[in-house]
């Protein structure tokens, strides 16, 4: 190989390496809590948010699961996915809606420190039938709805909306193999 070569061969090595890198999701430090109380009470010296970030991080999974959360025609198709016990009609979960529509229940939320200024981002978490708990996107599922750990910004993108969609039957929830089945499976750390 020349010495031309070589070089080329580096600057392709090289430029692929730097691509590649450029590729990983950028990590945000996210804690998740069961209710707003819990948060303001961890909130402390060296906290990334503050009790207001807390409040407000409450409102926006409020707003969030109100817009996104996976919505169902029956309760007993809900509970195949949610559990016993933790699902609601849409007129309960959001103050508003269909008494004939079944959401899952917030069981909490996930708060995540955005990088680049972009303040804190919140989602709600719901309970799986399993026991783990996942957001309205449902691509990841988590161990417990406390605790803290670094993960994707993605996990704060925006679901769908689901406002004014069909719900989904047993048999379109059957299909996607059930909401938040897919994808990767984290847990939170204290």
């Amino acid at each position: 190989m020349t010495k031309r070569s070589r070089t080329a061969a580096l600057a392709i090595v090289g430029a692929a390496s730097f691509a590649l890198a450029g590729c990983r999701e950028e990590q945000v430090d996210a804690r998740a809590f069961p209710d707003v109380d819990s948060c303001q009470a961890a909130v402390g010296p060296d906290s990334l948010f503050s009790a207001q970030d807390c409040t407000d991080a409450f409102e926006e999974a409020q707003q969030l699961h109100a817009e996104t959360a996976p919505r169902y025609d029956s309760l007993e198709v809900c509970e195949e996915q949610y559990g016993e016990g933790n699902c609601g009609s849409e007129a309960q979960a959001t103050s508003g809606g269909s008494g004939s529509i079944f959401m899952p229940l917030i069981a909490g939320m996930l708060l995540g420190n955005m990088l680049g200024g972009r303040g804190v981002g919140a989602q709600p978490m719901y309970r799986n039938s399993d026991g783990r708990f996942t957001t309205p996107g449902g691509g990841t599922s988590y161990a417990n709805n406390t605790g803290k750990a670094k993960i994707g910004a993605q996990a704060f993108a925006k679901a769908p909306t689901t406002i004014g969609k069909p719900p989904m039957t047993r048999a379109t929830a059957t299909t996607r193999g059930g909401f938040g089945s897919t994808g990767g499976q984290r847990g939170f750390g204290t």
